[in-house]
């Protein structure tokens, strides 16, 4: 089990984390107050709110796990 997307397309047989690209939006919201004024310290900090699950069915395959199907479903992205 990983925590970024990346592993699991790496090898890992599974990740769950922030999803990255939602993240480096978010932060480019906080530059685009910065630029325009607004104190650092004024603005609050935001924790990640949309996640990301992703399986690796090929690394799965590799170590003799099978991935039950329920979880398939709920994947955001299964690797083939």
């Amino acid at each position: 089990m990983c925590e970024q997307a990346e592993w699991a397309q790496d090898g890992c047989v599974a990740s769950y984390g922030p999803d990255l690209i939602y993240f480096y939006r978010r932060a480019a919201v906080f530059v685009d107050k910065i630029l325009k004024g607004t104190k650092p310290a004024d603005i609050p900090v935001e924790q990640p709110s949309k996640f990301e699950f992703v399986i690796n069915l090929k690394a799965a395959k590799q170590l003799g796990l099978t991935i039950p199907q329920s979880m398939l479903f709920r994947a955001d992205k299964v690797i083939r």
